[in-house]
């Protein structure tokens, strides 16, 4: 499996981002699509998910309101919209692909690359 992560870019506090991961090589319809980030200095930590049945979504508590995962099965695509942009918001982001729990960075075998979000006060 080989994700590709895209969308990252400097933003304003407030502003919009919207990041896409693309998918090859595996059955991506029975696939669990996770959104993860890394910000400097800090741990990586879960953001959004969503399942391969039935499109439900999980966020963190700092994601929930602001952000918004849907996937596109038939382009085998996932995407997050990054609304309300804060400067905690700063990271780099990674798509992951697997099965489990939605929140354990444990349930996913496969990583992309990471795109750099940037969102300055």
């Amino acid at each position: 499996v080989q994700l590709q992560a895209s969308g990252g870019g400097l933003v304003q506090a407030g502003g919009s981002l919207r990041l896409s991961c693309a998918s090859s090589g595996r059955t991506f319809r029975r696939t669990l699509m996770g959104w993860f980030r890394r910000a400097p200095g800090k741990e990586r930590e879960f953001v959004a998910a969503i399942g391969w049945n039935d499109g439900t979504t999980f966020y963190s508590d700092s994601a929930k309101g602001r952000f918004a995962m849907s996937r596109n099965n038939a382009k085998n695509t996932v995407t997050l919209q990054m609304n309300s942009l804060k400067p905690a918001d700063t990271a780099v982001y990674y798509c992951a692909a697997g099965s489990g729990l939605a929140h354990y960075p444990g349930s996913y075998s496969y990583w992309g690359q990471g795109t750099l979000v940037t969102v300055s006060s």
